[in-house]
């Protein structure tokens, strides 16, 4: 308690300006749930006009953006969690940016600077001092090299690390006090969602991550001449300032450009998608915004992508769950669908029997093929919220990225299949995993790493045994709720303890109060001294029992 104290101190401005945005988007019941009105006391002020007439998710997000950067991030975070919340909350959360005034030229002039160790003309003798864009997290400029080449500049905005440190501080202050006045949003698991939140901003705010990211997709997609990954200049890249090649491209949006570009929809879509899945299923690493701003036409109907500040990573087990998660849907399994859904569910008591039905009824809707990837998806998660599941947040992020993906692309080809592309890979994926080198491979790791366990036996063995004959093996027993149980215990020895020392009082007291001492009005004052402690021992017995029944 005394850490919590101590940071809602420190950031106590800050607390009281998000308790405000909560009461002015009507989430006071929130702040008075989680004992926040003591930082903003005063009566509730009448919601305006548009908030009032606005859904609750709507508010949220309204909310979300004024606070800014960390909490988009955190709404951005919820809306891949279509596992958890109905589709009209995470179709609300998708809506989130934050709008931002671009930081003067003058601050971020002196950073970029300093990060290069040089004046900015003598690396970039070309520089455009508007930037041409400006988020939460960056702003970013056009250079020219000495050689010519055009490169853009991502640059941090100052100050941004320390005020999301502060914001990641109070946001586990207030999971904590949720976790502790609202037992029920445990099912949401706001620590986990907490430390993944954490974790993604921390790895968005070092530049040098992205650059590796940027790297590891175009390693992957290095046999592809149809799409390009802009190539990251490490040496003057760091922390706070990523410098990449010039993308120069038509963004599917712009009708007009791409007309004037003279490519191909259709192609350009299924080359987009064909890259797309194949970082997912052959290299475990998907950028996982891919919305119109981050995908650009190029002539000859070659496809760009940009911006990997927020990628997803699949480990091979979990590849591998998620080819046999496509194949039960191809296949119409139910029965295998249910499966997998129980094999990558995290946690929890799932409802077998529901899980059965939710999968039938899934195969049975998407039986003829599955025509709508987005709606396809909604009826997974719908799969995972009946039967209680949880799904793990790598594949919550790549679910949320297809669906993204699946939008961008039918703005090229709005007949475009994603499950369609997907067929060929899968089927090469699954003959790759069954090829019988790679049988025999992973048999060599399976066969090295059981071998590595016997090799530990004798000695664990060993271990064990000694601490039996030393008489040292505990056993540790969980009770939950035991301060309950000692409350209980402790008060009926209470009880216990008052009623023997009364009974001790009347019973051995008695006969000699009444032969001995002064009397008055013919009754020994002892004894009517007694009588009075008795009574009060008797009412206070009484009190203990009546006051927890």
């Amino acid at each position: 308690m005394l850490q919590t104290a101590i940071v809602a101190v420190r950031d106590r401005q800050r607390l009281q300006e998000i308790v405000s945005v909560l009461l002015r988007h009507g989430f006071g019941e929130i702040a008075e749930r989680l004992t926040l009105r003591t930082w903003l006391p005063g009566r509730d002020a009448p919601l305006p006009p548009a908030v009032e007439a606005a859904t609750p998710a709507q508010r949220l997000r309204m909310a979300l953006e004024q606070l800014g950067p960390t909490f988009v991030k955190l709404g951005q975070m919820l809306a891949t969690r279509a596992d958890l919340l109905p589709p009209e909350w995470t179709r609300e959360l998708e809506r989130l940016h934050a709008g931002v005034t671009p930081v003067p030229w003058d601050e971020i002039a002196s950073q970029i600077e300093e990060d290069l160790g040089a004046p900015i003309g003598a690396v970039f003798p070309g520089f455009v001092t508007e930037p041409v864009a400006a988020a939460s997290m960056a702003q970013v400029y056009r250079a020219a090299l000495p050689d010519g080449g055009a490169v853009v500049l991502k640059v941090r905005r100052p100050g941004l690390r320390r005020a999301i440190e502060a914001d990641l501080r109070l946001l586990d202050h207030l999971v904590a006090l949720a976790s502790q006045h609202w037992p029920a949003l445990e099912r949401y698991r706001p620590r986990e969602v907490m430390a993944n939140l954490a974790a993604a901003l921390r790895e968005e705010l070092d530049f040098r991550q992205e650059g590796r990211n940027t790297d590891a997709i175009a390693a992957v997609l290095a046999q592809r001449e149809d799409v390009l990954i802009p190539r990251i200049h490490w040496a003057w890249t760091s922390e706070r300032l990523l410098v990449m090649d010039f993308v120069q491209g038509a963004s599917p949006g712009d009708s007009a450009a791409m007309a004037a570009l003279g490519v191909d929809g259709p192609v350009l879509a299924r080359r987009g998608a064909e890259a797309f899945l194949q970082m997912a299923f052959e290299g475990g690493v998907f950028h996982a915004d891919p919305h119109p701003g981050n995908l650009f036409a190029l002539p000859g109907n070659r496809v760009a992508f940009i911006d990997f500040g927020m990628v997803g990573r699949l480990s091979p087990r979990r590849r591998q769950q998620l080819l046999s998660l496509v194949a039960a849907i191809v296949q119409a399994d139910a029965d295998g669908l249910a499966a997998v859904m129980l094999d990558v569910s995290e946690g929890g008591v799932p409802d077998l029997p529901e899980l059965s039905r939710a999968s039938e009824r899934f195969v049975a809707r998407h039986a003829g093929g599955v025509h709508n990837l987005v709606q396809a998806l909604e009826d997974l998660m719908a799969v995972v919220r009946d039967a209680r599941l949880f799904l793990p947040a790598d594949l919550a992020l790549l679910f949320k990225a297809l669906a993204t993906a699946d939008g961008m692309l039918r703005r090229l080809d709005s007949a475009i299949d994603l499950i369609a592309v997907a067929a060929p890979i899968v089927r090469r994926e699954m003959l790759a995993r069954h090829a019988p080198d790679e049988i025999a491979k992973r048999g060599k790791a399976a066969a090295a790493q059981l071998y590595g366990v016997v090799q530990d036996v004798p000695q664990v063995l060993r271990l064990v045994l000694y601490h039996l004959k030393q008489g040292k093996v505990n056993a540790q027993i969980e009770v939950q709720h035991l301060d309950r149980v000692s409350g209980a215990l402790e008060r009926a020895a209470t009880r216990l303890a008052i009623a023997i020392v009364t009974a001790a009082l009347i019973l051995g007291l008695a006969p000699r109060l009444l032969t001995v001492g002064p009397a008055w009005h013919g009754m020994p004052v002892f004894a009517l001294v007694g009588l009075v402690l008795a009574m009060i021992g008797l009412v206070v017995l009484l009190w203990t029992f009546r006051r927890r029944r």
